[in-house]
């Protein structure tokens, strides 16, 4: 049975608890010295500069183990050369903590076209290098060679993607699970707070790290017990042909469960099932299995309804428990108020730290995403559920920025989260809700069991404004337009009082197919937000604009949708400067697209794929050079695109061409010869495409 862990908070603290909370949590053995500390309890080791601020995960994690009375300390960006740099700080007590950083360390590192990255914004003065590709399983390896007998905990975004067998863009294979590679006791996935407080104490009490088989969000070696019933995961979505197809969960209607089982759960087993995905082996070798297997698992990550999964590597199978229960409201102000100091550790002195500097004066406010958004990770990790923070923790901690600080002008850069307006939206019906195996609560349109009020952030917002000291309360993370359109009310809050000028959205895409396998609304649902957008600007006497991002190169996006795409950018004068090509990441599902040409969001058939994939680097460079059509770099590459297509028309010197004939720094071609009738000795005369105009003279 997976045990429910009781509140956050509620545990009898560690004996360390005695001890004052320490200034910073430690990263030196004099630092310890300092404190009087003989040894950690937990050493966290982090592939991120240690900044002590909730928005890095590091620091939330040791504060909040702090708070439960151990003695963390921080292993920030070490040499990873050797194992000497993991025993700066001595053997822990209870066991290691790894994670590569708030990023996957390969996102990190490369760029979506595999170049590696100069710099690093989670690192001094940006400077690029100070990790390894994989940290996580370079980490593990270090730890283990420091000290063998510490149990090894991982987890992060990089490990909580990485839990079952999954595509790496960067080797262009299937890979195992991180927990294979990485030799750890446990994988902790999703937001870990309650899982790593558990743990810390069950292991303070004396219990093994092997024995701890019953928690939410973790994944472990360990066989199927007797007393659970193991099904099979083509009994619950067929890959193949079958008489009666499962329900569609992407239909727009209700939710509903939509598990089709051919098989009886015997009554007595009903709390003991396990599901069984393709082994690694077979996802390996066969890309009917891999979408499949991805399908399931994300079918699988509601955390009223989620079963485990078990997933087998060779001789050893991997246990991946349900999702972790999400922190209520009066557990995720505990987190955010504990005392952090809000600053960079003072061993880095000057150094500017640009991941720091981008959220110093921002307030996390929610999380979770029920998009579903097929490229995005966010929902993978942090869950459909959002967890929303009260008003009084949030409005606290804006006069905690005002006051301790450094460097505040009155301006608060972002009250936002994972998404700027999911704050307090939910399900209307908890039964509904608990049952539901949706991906998405907003596509193909907003499902209407969701609440669309966006009344309580109306009056955050309000309230936030107000606070004495507070000039403008901006806001920066990604909106949901989709969902904004349904309380015209909120965006007027938005537009007159929160927009510093330009308003960043992300339709992604104009086209009906690429946004389908992205689950993303159409454009009707931009025109709409546009339309608000542009009658309240106008009504507040503010010339403000929206710039919206669109993504190249996504599974189901043809070379002609692009080339649409950018016929209504140029229609609507958008030159984008910044425009991102798809990138692969692990465990989503447009990953699986990318790399199977199936589609997972249906029902996988044993036949070939029918999504279109844009792989290559001439098919990636293209689909890009069409976003920025108006860059003379992309112009030879576009004028043999549009030749192929049999769309020649579209070059040209006219307002109607996407690209001109002439390219900068080549001499034009002689048009036609003409003499015109005149006095004196004829003159051919010539057009400058250049300069539109006539050019005297000849050969």
């Amino acid at each position: 049975m997976i045990q429910e862990t009781p509140d956050l908070f509620s545990y009898r603290r560690f004996w360390a608890a005695r001890l004052l909370p320490a200034p910073v949590l430690p990263m030196s053995r004099q630092e310890m010295n300092e404190l009087g500390w003989d040894s950690c309890d937990v050493i966290l080791v982090t592939g991120d500069a240690y900044v002590d601020h909730p928005s890095f995960g590091m620091a939330l994690i040791g504060r909040l183990l702090e708070a439960q009375g151990f003695r963390v300390g921080i292993i920030a960006q070490p040499d990873w050369t050797s194992a000497e740099a993991f025993s700066v700080l001595g053997r822990p007590n209870l066991f290691f903590g790894v994670t590569a950083g708030n990023m996957d360390s390969m996102v990190n590192r490369y760029t979506s076209d595999r170049r590696l990255r100069s710099d690093d914004a989670y690192s001094p003065g940006g400077e690029g290098g100070k990790r390894p590709d994989r940290s996580t399983l370079v980490y593990s390896q270090r730890c283990r060679e420091a000290y063998k007998d510490v149990p090894i905990i991982i987890g992060g975004i990089e490990a909580s993607l990485r839990r079952i067998a999954h595509f790496d863009y960067w080797s262009d294979k299937v890979r195992r699970s991180i927990l294979v590679d990485a030799k750890a006791d446990l994988l902790l996935f999703g937001n870990a707070e309650r899982s790593i407080v558990e743990i810390a104490h069950r292991l303070a009490r004396g219990e093994a790290v092997g024995t701890i088989r019953d928690l939410r969000g973790t994944a472990f070696f360990g066989g199927v017990p007797g007393e659970w019933f193991e099904l099979d995961s083509s009994e619950v979505d067929t890959p193949g042909e079958q008489v009666e197809p499962p329900h569609d969960p992407y239909a727009a209607e209700p939710c509903r469960t939509v598990v089709h089982q051919l098989r009886e759960v015997p009554r007595d087993q009903r709390d003991n099932v396990v599901i069984r995905l393709p082994s690694f082996e077979q996802v390996r070798r066969d890309d009917v299995l891999y979408a499949h297997a991805s399908r399931v698992m994300h079918l699988e990550t509601n955390y009223h309804n989620a079963r485990p999964l078990v997933q087998r590597h060779a001789d050893r199978d991997v246990w991946i428990n349900p999702p972790p229960v999400p922190l209520s409201t009066k557990e995720l102000d505990g987190v955010y108020e504990l005392p952090y100091t809000r600053r960079p550790h003072p061993a880095y002195g000057d150094a500017k730290l640009p991941a720091y500097e981008m959220i110093r004066f921002s307030i996390n406010i929610m999380r979770g995403c029920f998009g579903g958004c097929t490229f995005c990770s966010i929902t993978e990790h942090e869950g459909r559920i959002i967890q929303n923070r009260s008003e009084e923790s949030i409005l606290h901690e804006i006069e905690t920025v005002r006051d301790t600080v450094p460097g505040f002008t009155g301006n608060i850069s972002d009250l936002g989260g994972p998404s700027a307006n999911m704050y307090r939206l939910r399900c209307r019906s908890e039964e509904i809700e608990s049952a539901c195996r949706r991906l998405s609560c907003v596509y193909p349109d907003v499902c209407r069991n969701m609440s669309t009020s966006h009344k309580p952030l109306t009056q955050l917002y309000r309230k936030a404004r107000e606070l004495p000291g507070v000039k403008r309360v901006f806001i920066a993370s990604g909106l949901r337009y989709d969902l904004a359109v349904h309380d015209p009310e909120y965006v007027k809050e938005l537009v007159t009082h929160h927009v510093g000028g330009y308003l960043k959205i992300a339709p992604e895409h104009t086209e009906t197919e690429p946004l389908s396998h992205m689950m993303k609304p159409g454009m009707g649902t931009y025109d709409r937000f546009r339309e608000l957008f542009e009658r309240y600007s106008k009504e507040a006497g503010k010339e403000q604009y929206l710039i919206p991002y669109f993504m190249s190169a996504h599974p189901g996006a043809r070379e002609e949708d692009m080339l649409t795409l950018a016929l209504w950018l140029k229609r609507n004068k958008f030159r984008l400067d910044q425009v991102q090509n798809f990138l692969p990441s692990p465990m989503a599902l447009a990953t699986a697209m990318w790399h199977t040409g199936h589609n997972p969001l249906k029902r996988v058939r044993r036949e070939p794929g029918d999504v279109p994939v844009p792989k290559g680097g001439r098919a990636r460079r293209l689909q890009k050079a069409f976003l920025r059509y108006h860059d003379p770099d992309n112009w030879p590459l576009l004028r043999d695109a549009l030749k192929r297509m049999g769309r020649a028309d579209l070059i040209g010197n006219g307002k109607r061409h996407l690209v001109p004939r002439w390219q900068p720094g080549m001499a034009p071609k002689p048009g036609p010869m003409r003499a015109p009738v005149q006095k004196g000795k004829p003159v051919a005369r010539s057009k400058d495409p250049r300069k539109g105009r006539r050019k005297v003279g000849g050969r």
